[in-house]
């Protein structure tokens, strides 16, 4: 395992560069002077940081274990006074001649106390909600007070949804039933007929328009979402046929989760601005134009058009949008309407954070090698041997070739029997040592040779957190999304071990081995030796979207404990706003079925079974019926 070269004199500095907290952070995260990871607020005109350790040992003080999410109630309402103020500067800027309202797509986390600060906090916006189904709906019709809020429903709608949003239209919400196929347009018109209440009706378009980066299956020709041109005009004749043409007042179009290039956005901006219009000249009233989601977050902090970038700012995306409706519009003399985004990636994901600690550590680095070895060790261990400390940058290629082809050679007479189980360790650690020193060497190489490519990678440690990648992090194992990670303490002290991370189930794909960092993308991460008797806590941030409602239960590992924090005062003070315990192992049986109270029933039989076979006492009984019953009720993670 070769170390990092970094300078000896590290800083806080040098450990902001290394990990980039200051390009993905966007302004609310940094590093304190001590070396901790830090949350960033303004309040009252003043910028305010709060250690993320201090808040972890007041979670610990309140009896939070690790993992836990954490969640800064501040950013979530700073996402969307920044979203809402940044559209009306942009349309003061162009002149726009009505106004925005957003809707947060609650499928991107579906969580009570997110949906909940949202509404309310939103509400002084009129900050809507967008619900995909109709459980989603129910949500969204209770958590809403500002009747000038949106609701705006996707997704495929069936007699029953549709009555919900016709009830919230006879009580005064706007709640639109967007058209995602010609096949909900009957039911809409039966209902809204049977029930005597006017519906407010949307159509999805789909563009032609692609969108780089993962989720551009989002968006052309062959998206699954959204009505043909043709399958659009049958919409528009059949409103006519039932004298409902009046009802249709929103069109709708969404390019993709995360955009990263603007000049995608404009593009299919411009192109859903000539339906609009075509739509107002065939009769359609019209008013509202939601352009959907794909607002992006720069995972990366590369300011970059890659998958996890984004090469634009806020402003810039408001600006981009307000402008290209207004000229369209103005071309054709159709009155600007209503702008409607439905970005819930960009509100939601500077939120949160995972937290948790380290367990373990498999460490590359080669056990002690003794000054000679036994005579009658096998000769090709001596010719092993005879390697370390031969190695320079003239015949590091040799000595790559000859130490993986002797040690593959103690391999083999181990398995034949003639070579000890001490031979063969001695072999591997010998050539770990051999591979290290050779690894030193890639700096100074002027080439270096795509064999010895992934030679840190080879020699890199495994850091075994407290967490399941399924259940935390299912973006990551699913579709590859990358996420900042670093350590949240000892940012002071130089980093020297390369590491990979792996999780805490016991499924090979449990691992985080892709990292991006300011110098490009890597497949290990700079971290620090663990300390005995002292934890060591990482973080992943910005994983407020999709995360938490995607998880899975692999391993029967649940939701961990999550902890809401709102920083309220100059001096850095905050309040726990929420604390919520994470699934105990009785919460997760019982998701798959399993009858908790049964099973310590079963387990009761076989433990009085044994006493009366003489197996154990009622003593032991009692002991064991009591920890069963523990562990019934305490945390599915890794507990100290």
């Amino acid at each position: 395992m070769t170390n990092l070269q970094q300078p000896q004199d590290w800083t806080v500095e040098d450990s902001a560069d290394l990990y980039g907290i200051r390009e993905w952070g966007a302004g609310y995260f940094d590093l304190t002077e001590d070396g901790n990871a830090a949350v960033t607020v303004e309040i009252n005109g003043k910028t305010i940081t709060v250690a993320i350790m201090d808040i972890v040992q007041g979670m610990q003080d309140r009896g939070m274990e690790m993992p836990c999410i954490l969640r800064i109630e501040n950013l979530l309402d700073f996402r969307i006074t920044e979203l809402n103020e940044a559209f009306a500067a942009a349309i003061e800027l162009v002149g726009y001649q009505n106004h925005y309202r957003g809707v947060f797509p609650i499928k991107v986390n579906q969580q009570c106390h997110v949906v909940e600060e949202i509404a309310n906090f939103g509400s002084r916006y009129n900050h809507g909600l967008e619900a995909g189904s109709k459980a989603e709906l129910i949500i969204a019709l209770s958590q809403l007070t500002d009747h000038e809020s949106l609701i705006i429903c996707n997704g495929y709608k069936d007699a029953e949804f549709i009555e919900l949003g016709l009830y919230a239209r006879q009580i005064g919400i706007r709640c639109f039933f967007v058209l995602e196929t010609p096949t909900e347009l009957p039911i809409i018109i039966e209902r809204s007929k049977a029930l005597g209440i006017e519906p407010l009706i949307g159509v999805r378009l789909r563009l032609s328009t692609t969108v780089d980066g993962h989720w551009k299956d989002d968006s052309g020709d062959r998206s699954i979402f959204g009505l043909s041109t043709s399958a659009l005009l049958d919409v528009v004749d059949e409103l006519k046929k039932h004298d409902m043409l009046h009802c249709l007042q929103l069109l709708h179009s969404h390019l993709g989760s995360q955009i990263p290039n603007i000049r995608n956005v404009r593009t299919g901006v411009a192109e859903v601005c000539r339906f609009y219009c075509g739509l107002v000249k065939e009769g359609a009233p019209m008013g509202y134009l939601d352009l959907g989601g794909g607002l992006a977050v720069d995972y990366e902090g590369s300011s970059s058009n890659s998958t996890h970038s984004m090469n634009y700012q806020l402003d810039e995306y408001c600006v981009n949008i307000v402008e290209t409706v207004a000229e369209a519009m103005n071309s054709e003399e159709v009155a600007h309407p209503v702008l409607v985004s439905e970005s819930g990636r960009a509100t939601v994901a500077y939120s949160s954070m995972l937290l948790f600690n380290i367990l373990d550590v498999r460490n590359q680095t080669p056990a002690p090698i003794p000054a000679e070895i036994n005579e009658d060790s096998p000769e090709v261990l001596h010719s092993l041997f005879a390697l370390k400390g031969t190695i320079n940058i003239d015949n590091f290629q040799e000595c790559y070739n000859d130490s993986i082809y002797y040690r593959d050679e103690v391999r083999e007479l181990f398995h034949r029997g003639h070579a000890t189980l001490r031979d063969r360790a001695l072999a591997e650690n010998i050539n770990l040592s051999v591979l290290g020193d050779i690894a030193k060497l890639l700096p100074e190489m002027t080439r270096i040779p795509s064999e010895l490519e992934n030679l840190p990678e080879l020699l890199s440690d495994i850091y075994y957190g407290n967490f399941s990648l399924f259940q935390s992090l299912p973006d990551v194992w699913a579709i590859d999304q990358l996420f900042p990670i670093m350590p949240i303490h000892r940012l002071n002290e130089e980093p020297t071990r390369q590491a990979t991370i792996a999780d805490i189930t016991c499924d090979c794909d449990g691992k985080i081995d892709k990292f991006s960092l300011p110098t490009g993308h890597a497949n290990t991460l700079p971290l620090h030796e663990i300390k005995k008797d002292e934890e060591y806590y990482m973080g992943v941030f910005l994983v407020g979207a999709y995360q938490e409602t995607l998880g899975d239960l692999h391993n029967l590992f649940g939701d961990t404990n999550v902890v809401s924090v709102k920083i309220e005062e100059e001096d850095g003070g905050y309040n726990f706003q929420r604390e919520f315990e994470g699934d105990s192992i009785s919460d997760v049986l019982s998701y798959v079925e399993y009858n908790p109270t049964t099973m310590q029933e079963q387990f009761r039989k076989k433990a009085e079974a044994a006493v009366r076979d003489g197996k154990i006492t009622v003593a032991m009984r009692k002991q064991m019926m009591k920890a069963f019953r523990e562990s019934l009720q305490g945390y599915t993670y890794f507990e100290r």
